[in-house]
């Protein structure tokens, strides 16, 4: 693995270790490029405090830390700074003047809600609404049209239990737009390290149809899965399985 895109931090509120463990980790597994994209915070009009996700107020600190960082390994790994993002479209004017003065790298789409926290359920808990896992698709759609986003994390992250078809239908179309546009599918690590329910097969079946290419993302809350052999050596195997060719690196963020 040369490049990794998806690593969170400790301000996310569920993951841990410090900014350095996690750079450390990925320069010891041979890494040359390490990507940043903590769960990016929002401005909710009501005041609403997400406990999954970084807080405005935790923005200097986490640019000035890994800034820091960037400096003090440059000649060891290259690192970018980004976020892990939600498209809600009601939300995100305010979230651009947000991040406005900040260098931000790049920004991957997770879209773990598809209306703003909390009106919505997390898009992972098992649904059978037909209606629903459409507009998880629209959104991811109009979102990637947006141009804002690097690539759709965990695409198969909404976790359909209804009709084959309707499954098919949707992923289907979601697939064909990134083959069409060049944007990968992720083989996410850590979903299947933990056996979540992605990466999913049938999904996966659908991206080689579509002519996907797919990038692996370690979705890293903890040091030790930068890089995490067995992780990788499972989504390789997915990867080859399904006939996906693997990106090395993402375009306009590889090593400098």
């Amino acid at each position: 693995m040369l490049a990794n895109y998806h690593t969170h931090t400790y301000r996310c509120h569920h993951a841990s270790g410090e900014d350095e463990a996690y750079v450390e980790a990925a320069i010891e597994r041979g890494l040359r490029v390490l990507g940043f994209s903590d769960h990016c915070p929002w401005v909710y009009p009501d005041g609403y405090v997400s406990g999954t996700r970084m807080l405005p107020e935790e923005l200097d600190g986490y640019f000035s830390s890994l800034l820091r960082l960037r400096e003090r390994y440059r000649d060891d790994i290259t690192i970018y700074i980004g976020f892990e993002c939600e498209y809600i479209p009601e939300l995100m004017e305010a979230q651009q003047r947000l991040l406005a003065p900040y260098p931000v790298d790049y920004c991957i789409l997770g879209e773990h809600f598809t209306q703003r926290e909390p009106l919505a359920p997390y898009t992972g808990f098992p649904s059978d609404d037909e209606a629903a896992l459409a507009r998880y698709v629209d959104l991811c759609i109009e979102a990637m049209e947006s141009g804002a986003y690097a690539y759709l994390a965990h695409p198969d992250l909404f976790n359909f239990t209804g009709d084959p078809a309707a499954y098919d239908v949707q992923y289907s179309r979601l697939c064909r737009y990134l083959a069409a546009h060049g944007h990968p599918v992720e083989i996410n690590l850590l979903g299947a390290v933990e056996g979540r329910h992605y990466p999913t097969p049938r999904f996966l079946e659908l991206a080689r149809e579509a002519g996907c290419c797919a990038v692996i993302g370690c979705d890293a809350h903890t040091p030790d899965r930068v890089g995490h052999p067995e992780g990788l050596s499972l989504c390789e195997g997915l990867a080859e399985k399904y006939g996906l060719e693997v990106l090395e690196f993402l375009p306009g963020l590889g090593p400098k």
